[in-house]
């Protein structure tokens, strides 16, 4: 898609992803695609109904961007944020998918969940949201008078040096066939990967038994790709040969007439698809700077998007409900899981869906371990909590977390204290 001037192609790549975040969280609210509720219902009750739907999102998402990738129509490579970069930060992904995965499950929902309920009527994830957007927003840019992030404050110091200089991309195809070979060994093993999570997804009568299952999942998968799609295709011609978005911006001094226009920030035009953590920092950062065009990213009208989605389809079923906290226990529980999603999500680079559906599309050894964490961190979180409510004031939180590690295997049977449940 090639545009004569550069406001054009904007207005086209920002307009494109809107509808795409529209349909999107209308489509998440009807179905009640919730990646949270996948967790649960997998942990408590043994249903893989919604964890299914998760992972046909991530296979759709995974098996369209290797094939679009391969006949270049994605660029994956340049994405923002960087998720095939060369230095692994492990640690990092790991740990903030694990405070994630604590958080999302003690705010009822991960970001995307959050915003969906904001558009049905929930005033407690606006509450989420904005801490979400507060934190994330310091995590990358520094106080007002100082050099200093939440970042540079808390971890940089000791969790940065646990990373790993690859010296080339981490994807699954660059680490396996080498740079050289790279681009048919994702498509090779995005497929085989993508046909595996189809096989096993679609061999649960849960997920199978459930049409909004399958069209949450088709939908969320076709989102993703759609957006990589958007973002890597829009150009702007520049003495008739088309040039990317954020490379125009670089230039701009050279290519355009005016400062005019100019966005803030280069690397929110690069190729990406969603995520709702840093998005909701970006957004802080638009409504601090009143709301300036300059600052209007991706992530601003995904956010958006997805929030006036979801409440069109609670204003055309009439599942539009006021809800407020029930408790002052409720107020803090949302209050520490929002806390913990907004470091979380930017330590992991991305929360439910920009790590386990958007970053997996890129196989990025990163954004699988984030995903794996987010996991981790929720699952143990709602064992921890079941035990703490089958015993009460038998069980301490030592006692049901050591539990709760016993029964996922990560410690060994004989350590528990309290009987299985």
């Amino acid at each position: 898609m090639l545009f004569e001037s550069f406001a054009t192609a904007q207005s086209v790549f920002l307009g494109a992803i809107f509808v795409i975040a529209l349909i999107m969280g209308a489509i998440v609210n009807k179905t009640n695609f919730c990646t949270m509720g996948a967790v649960s219902d997998w942990v408590n009750m043994g249903d893989r109904g919604r964890l299914g739907a998760w992972l046909f999102a991530i296979a759709v998402a995974l098996v369209g961007v290797v094939i679009l990738e391969n006949i270049g129509l994605v660029d994956a490579d340049g994405a923002f944020p960087p998720y095939r970069n060369g230095q692994l930060i492990w640690a990092e992904n790991l740990l903030g998918g694990i405070l994630f995965g604590i958080g999302m499950t003690l705010a009822s929902g991960c970001g995307n969940k959050a915003l969906i309920r904001v558009g049905g009527g929930n005033l407690k994830s606006i509450m989420v949201v904005l801490i979400i957007a507060v934190i994330a927003y310091f995590m990358i840019n520094p106080f007002p008078g100082s050099d200093q992030t939440l970042f540079t404050l808390l971890f940089y110091d000791w969790i940065r040096p646990l990373s790993i200089d690859l010296a080339r991309n981490q994807d699954l195809g660059t680490i396996i066939a080498g740079t050289d070979n790279a681009a048919a060994a994702r498509l090779v093993i995005g497929l085989l990967l993508g046909l595996l999570l189809l096989i096993l997804v679609f061999r649960s009568a849960d997920f199978r038994g459930s049409k909004d299952n399958i069209l949450g999942g088709l939908v969320v998968g076709l989102a993703v790709l759609a957006a990589w799609y958007v973002t890597s295709s829009v150009m702007v011609s520049v003495d008739e040969e088309p040039s990317s978005l954020s490379e125009y911006v670089q230039n701009w001094d050279f290519v355009a007439e005016s400062s005019e226009g100019k966005p803030a920030d280069s690397r929110p035009l690069n190729p990406q698809s969603f995520t709702f953590i840093n998005p909701m920092g970006q957004t802080f950062g638009y409504a601090s700077q009143s709301f300036d065009s300059a600052y209007l990213t991706f992530g601003v009208v995904a956010l958006v998007g997805v929030i006036l989605g979801s409440l069109l389809w609670a204003l055309i079923s009439g599942s539009f409900r006021i809800e407020w906290f029930a408790s002052a226990k409720d107020f803090l529980s949302h209050f520490i899981g929002a806390i913990l999603m907004g470091f979380g999500g930017v330590l992991a680079m991305g929360c439910t869906i920009g790590q386990g559906v958007t970053g997996i599309s890129t196989l990025a050894i990163g954004s699988f371990i984030a995903f794996a964490g987010i996991l981790l961190g929720s699952a143990l979180t709602m064992k921890v909590q079941y035990y703490k409510l089958v015993y009460e004031e038998e069980a301490s939180f030592l006692s049901a977390l050591v539990a709760s590690l016993a029964d996922m295997k990560l410690l060994p049977n004989g350590m528990r204290k309290l009987e299985k449940v």
